[in-house]
């Protein structure tokens, strides 16, 4: 078992997510400080994919002091989200978001609703996360 997470950050558009590379191998108390982290911060943590999101917009060096402050070992690196290739989505409440930042769920009400000029990005977003 390990006491040191390796954590992936990805800044999103008003959020971010980590994924954990080693879940599977941390100790129980290593898990509960990450566990403690994020629902401290009123964040997600999901098990099934070993990630977790945080309604924040904040940088990876923020995310980095952060860390230190509350004691979690970790090492940590950041993932570069390249959002240049996806439309943003132009209407409702995710209004100005990249598609590829949505959460699955809204991805694949999308594919079932949407009938805009993006319906094609979208098929190949679901196809992409394999939903």
């Amino acid at each position: 078992m390990n006491d040191v997470a390796e954590l992936v950050f990805t800044k999103l558009y008003k959020s971010f997510q980590v994924d954990i590379i080693n879940l599977e191998s941390l100790t129980v108390q290593a898990i509960q400080k990450l566990e403690q982290f994020v629902k401290s911060r009123n964040g997600i943590f999901d098990f099934e994919l070993y990630r977790f999101v945080i309604q924040k917009n904040i940088e990876f060096y923020e995310f980095e002091t952060l860390l230190k402050y509350t004691n979690i070992k970790c090492s940590c690196t950041e993932k570069i989200n390249h959002q240049t290739q996806s439309p943003r989505i132009e209407f409702g409440q995710y209004r100005g978001m990249f598609f590829v930042d949505l959460d699955d769920a809204y991805i694949v009400w999308l594919k079932s609703n949407y009938r805009g000029p993006h319906k094609k990005f979208i098929d190949d977003e679901v196809k992409k996360r394999k939903l």
